[in-house]
């Protein structure tokens, strides 16, 4: 047993790096020198008495130990940061909105629900997976994100309330000389043995990953290896035009010089979209994201799932919920 309270801020060290399994990445994701980060983690297991991690100049891994304290730890952070919220006066505070990737979906969500709620100011983070930001959200670093929840964590996913967004048919993006760019649509038949990049290594996209690999599992599609972790739209165009795979995407993805977007058909696959946030949250902002998200998909159909469709059956029963 610990002789006093724990410091959060040991906590969320031990999040951050339990949820990337790597030193160097957790540190920069909480703007704190590795250094630091690494004598809050030794405090914390000194505190805790336990060791939460096997470190090797490879790898970082969770122990038992530490396993067991990571849904401790995440609820912890959540009531702490419901706490903050509580009494910071929900409609003077700024909503932070991640969009994942900017002019999509999520983006238009946000552009109504500004013009539902002028007063309120909701700011655009752009994390980059949903993985990664559902962690942000319950820690209290983000408010709301938007992805594939059926990809978090049970209990990751039961401190969050969610509400379906869109049924988003997948896509392809292809080098403008790939054999199937002159097609206007791609079977899923015809990428039967192609090599495809649908974001492997990226810790913060697991969701978008696994999604991808029950599709290609059904299609003969070969999961493309890891490739260097891009930030920036001109980073990614250069890393993917350096491997020259096709990419897996959504009809919505915004172009990139030398590549065409392609809609996948016979099947058309889903991508299931949902809005999440940290169950307990009260904020106006939040109340105008989901008058949107209901606003749009009404007027769009969002939610109408298209004929002959793929989706896994656990996404399906997601998309079916409302909190």
């Amino acid at each position: 047993m610990p002789a006093h309270d724990t410091d959060p801020r040991l906590l969320r060290a031990f999040v951050a790096v339990a949820e990337e399994l790597h030193f160097t990445r957790a540190a920069a994701r909480l703007y704190v020198a590795q250094q630091a980060l690494s004598r809050d983690i030794r405090r914390l297991e000194r505190e805790l008495g336990r060791e939460f991690f096997v470190r090797t100049t490879r790898q970082v891994s969770l122990t038992e130990d530490g396993e067991r304290l990571l849904p401790l730890a995440r609820r912890v952070l959540g009531a702490h940061a419901g706490l903050t919220a509580a009494f910071a006066g929900p409609g003077n505070r700024p909503l932070l909105v991640d969009l994942n990737t900017d002019g999509m979906t999520a983006a238009r969500v946000l552009a109504r629900a500004r013009e539902l709620a002028p007063e309120c100011e909701l700011m655009a983070r752009f994390e980059s997976g949903l993985t990664w930001a559902a962690g942000e959200v319950l820690a209290g670093r983000l408010d709301v994100s938007f992805g594939r929840a059926a990809g978090l964590s049970p209990a990751v996913l039961a401190g969050l309330g969610v509400q379906p967004v869109r049924y988003e048919p997948m896509a392809v993006l292809l080098p403008d000389d790939h054999p199937l760019a002159g097609r206007e649509a791609v079977a899923m038949s015809d990428l039967a043995g192609e090599t495809v990049y649908a974001g492997a290594g990226n810790t913060r996209t697991l969701e978008w990953t696994d999604l991808a690999a029950l599709l290609f599992a059904e299609w003969g599609v070969v999961l493309a290896p890891p490739a260097p972790l891009a930030v920036g739209v001109a980073e990614f165009q250069r890393v993917m035009a350096k491997s020259g795979n096709p990419v897996l995407a959504v009809s919505g993805f915004p172009p990139l010089p030398g590549t065409v977007l392609r809609p996948l058909v016979r099947p058309v696959p889903l991508s299931p979209l949902l809005m999440v946030w940290r169950k307990g949250v009260d904020h106006p902002g939040l109340t105008a994201l989901r008058a949107a998200v209901a606003e749009l998909a009404a007027a769009e159909g969002w939610m109408v799932r298209p004929p002959k469709s793929w989706l896994p059956g656990t996404d399906a029963s997601l998309m079916r919920h409302r909190s």
